[in-house]
């Protein structure tokens, strides 16, 4: 089972289940848990590989697909007796949740998507051409401190590089090297994602300055009418700490809508 931690109200509260994205870990939402802790039930977990759970061996055998990795997901669900849940996700998560929304939409009440990763464009789809040729000669976190200047550049995004490079130093070389290989999937995924909407609330939160994720989210937005964009001015890729005040504010709001909402239909 993956690591996990949860923080109860109560069974008559609705729970939030917040993803963090590749070489990160569940510390990525601690300015988000004080705040959600007021009003929802909260479970934080740490994907196969990541955080806590790299220690646990039976989770992180053999190669890795995204239906594998959200299967561990909706495992560590059932293992909690929890039938629905909010989903909150930052980078490659959000990947991670809309799977979990075509295996199991009935799970899903509402998604939260920071930084979503919708589609590679050519300059992604080149950095990761260049890194799984680097991957076999190159230490695996000078390509993942190369990755993090990349997508978050600027002085401002300094802490969010940090951040995640801090966190990635937990994952082995192996471990690296079987989520760097999931990046070969997003644009297939994402396109039969695209041709197949569950029709489920969503809620984008994108950082104005990343540049290599925004304009997919935008198009999806302007097609899709069950999702909306909150755009963050003067922010980066990992919008919920590069501007917590604001990631917190703007994804409570929708999260409390959604959650008057199926109160009011039940």
């Amino acid at each position: 089972m993956l690591y996990h931690k949860t923080y109860e109200l109560g069974p008559e509260w609705p729970w939030v289940v917040f993803v963090h994205g590749a070489g990160g870990s569940s510390s990525l939402w601690f300015r988000q848990l004080k705040a959600y802790r007021e009003h929802f039930n909260v479970l934080l977990l740490d994907l196969r590989g990541h955080g806590q759970s790299h220690r646990l061996q039976q989770v992180v055998q053999g190669k890795y697909s995204f239906r594998d990795v959200t299967e561990d997901i909706v495992r560590l669900l059932d293992h909690l007796g929890i039938r629905r849940a909010h989903f909150v996700g930052m980078s490659l998560g959000t990947i991670l949740i809309r799977h979990l929304a075509e295996l199991c939409p009935e799970r899903v009440c509402s998604m939260v998507l920071g930084g979503a990763i919708l589609r590679l464009d050519i300059r992604s789809r080149v950095l990761v051409q260049l890194g799984r040729l680097g991957q076999h000669f190159l230490p695996y976190m000078w390509l993942y401190r190369l990755f993090a200047f990349i997508i978050m550049p600027r002085k401002r995004h300094q802490e969010s590089r940090l951040l995640f490079v801090r966190e990635a130093r937990k994952l082995c070389q192996k471990e690296f090297k079987r989520w760097f290989r999931l990046a070969t999937e997003v644009n297939p995924l994402m396109r039969y994602f695209r041709e197949r909407p569950v029709g489920i609330p969503t809620l984008y939160i994108m950082g104005e300055e990343d540049y290599l994720f925004l304009s997919p989210v935008r198009e999806q937005v302007a097609r899709d009418p069950h999702s909306t964009l909150a755009v963050i001015d003067g922010c980066g890729h990992v919008c919920n700490v590069e501007h917590p005040e604001l990631f917190n504010r703007q994804s409570l709001a929708f999260l409390s809508i959604q959650r008057d909402g199926a109160t009011q239909t039940k």
